[in-house]
């Protein structure tokens, strides 16, 4: 074990690198990275063919933005072309030895693959994470993401069984059993997404059991927004009364960024990737502290390994020292929202994240809501968006008074007009995994 070995507060030296080390790191490893995709990836070989670029031509870091950025959309034709593995994949097919699936809602599922040296990596990192947040040997540590197919619950098990923790590989399902195996072998940490946290502290409280008398102390969410969303936090701090930090990581990268005890933003693992923050809609740089697209480039991996992969989440960097010591750039807010999730009512740009903060923090709502797009709030003959319609969760008869506050603060906060519609307590359904947020009802 790593801190603890050395006495310091760090799973690993680099967290404190100077940006002039950590700079000159990531060009070495950028190099060699480029130089070992253009060998053994069919496609980044195709490309960059196409451009005219060798990897021998990279001088520096701002030279990486001359290449062409890769979105979903791409790999998954890929995948139509080159099945079922596309030409991507960038190790020999022995040296595979785990594979994740994207959860195909949007299309086919998508495969990412593992060797060896890439789950030890992913492993290290999560153990990073965890180190970060306070988690010891000591802990017992209930694993609340799910397992089947989902890339969550095994990397977050690998991660805390480095630290040396006590794992309970417990997933994403039989709330009461989880409620039950948490108070009888005395978890003391956890992770899950915020959906499925909140819905055991509700079952919980229903059979009497609150969370608050548990000895969990600390949560890791992340699948979804909610840790970086200040009431969702709150609201699961309250309910379990442990400390919420914020998680945030993709399939194709595993994990993306952290919050370490001060819970003041993501640290970014900028030795394992490169983090550019652009413009949704040109591609250019914006300057840190700005809201922009982020892109990422692995620095080290070998089976999938992907350059200036076009996350679309929009987020802030900053790049200035963490009070911890850390160093890495962090994100504050966590991921503000999705370039493709954005809404945009009469032209304010909202995100979903923004409404969530305003309904969890309005008295008599329990926090369950639906933003609902249908005819009531768009325009026939444009399409465009004339105002929010909000499906919230009432307290039992706060109804009424919900609908006239939540409307009012919407029109006050978010300056757009909003149509709240009040349900009973329990008519929205709850969910074990990633919560949607957004319905269209047209």
């Amino acid at each position: 074990m790593r801190g603890a070995r050395d006495g310091t507060p760090y799973w690993s030296d680099v967290e404190t690198w100077s940006r002039d080390r950590l700079e000159t790191y990531q060009l070495k490893a950028l190099r060699r990275q480029l130089t070992y995709v253009g060998e053994h990836s069919e496609y980044y070989r195709r490309i960059w063919a196409d451009i005219g670029f060798e990897p021998a031509d990279l001088q520096s870091l701002d030279d990486l933005r001359h290449l062409p950025t890769l979105r979903k959309a791409d790999y998954v034709a890929d995948l139509e072309s080159a099945g079922p593995w596309g030409s991507l994949r960038a190790a020999h097919p022995d040296d595979i030895v785990r594979v994740h699936f994207s959860s195909g809602t949007t299309a086919a599922p998508t495969p990412v693959c593992w060797t060896q040296a890439d789950l030890d990596r992913w492993a290290d990192l999560y153990a990073r994470a965890a180190y970060s947040q306070g988690v010891r040997r000591s802990d017992v540590y209930q694993v609340l993401f799910g397992f089947a197919w989902f890339v969550g619950g095994l990397g977050a098990a690998q991660g805390y069984a480095r630290i040396g923790c006590t794992v309970i590989p417990g997933g994403s399902g039989d709330t009461e059993r989880q409620i039950a195996v948490m108070s009888a072998y005395g978890t003391t940490a956890v992770s899950g997404t915020p959906s499925f946290v909140l819905h055991l502290a509700e079952t919980a409280e229903r059979l009497g059991r609150p969370l608050t008398e548990n000895k969990v102390t600390r949560i890791q969410v992340g699948g979804e927004p909610g840790g970086c969303i200040p009431e969702t936090r709150a609201a699961i701090e309250r309910r379990w009364g442990a400390k919420v930090f914020d998680g945030y990581g993709s399939l194709e990268f595993q994990p993306v960024a952290w919050e370490c005890e001060y819970q003041a933003g993501g640290h970014i693992p900028e030795d394992f990737a490169l983090a550019e923050v652009v413009d949704a809609e040109t591609g250019a740089p914006v300057p840190d502290g700005q809201p922009g697209v982020l892109v990422l480039t692995h620095l080290d991996k070998q089976a999938t390994p992907l350059v200036r992969w076009w996350t679309g989440d929009v987020v802030v960097r900053d790049p200035t020292p963490c009070a911890c010591g850390r160093t890495l750039s962090r994100l504050p807010g966590g991921v503000l929202g999705r370039a493709d999730d954005m809404l945009v009512v009469r032209g304010v740009n909202l995100f979903p994240s923004a409404v969530e903060n305003l309904v969890r923090s309005t008295p008599g709502a329990t926090g369950e809501h639906r933003i609902v797009i249908d005819r009531d709030v768009t325009d026939p003959q444009t399409g465009y968006l004339t105002g929010l319609k909000l499906r919230v969760e009432t307290e039992d008869g706060a109804g009424p008074a919900v609908a006239d506050r939540l409307a009012h603060r919407v029109r006050a906060e978010l300056t757009v007009r909003a149509v709240v519609e009040p349900v009973p307590h329990g008519s929205l359904e709850r969910t074990t995994h990633k919560a949607r947020r957004v319905v269209r009802e047209m």
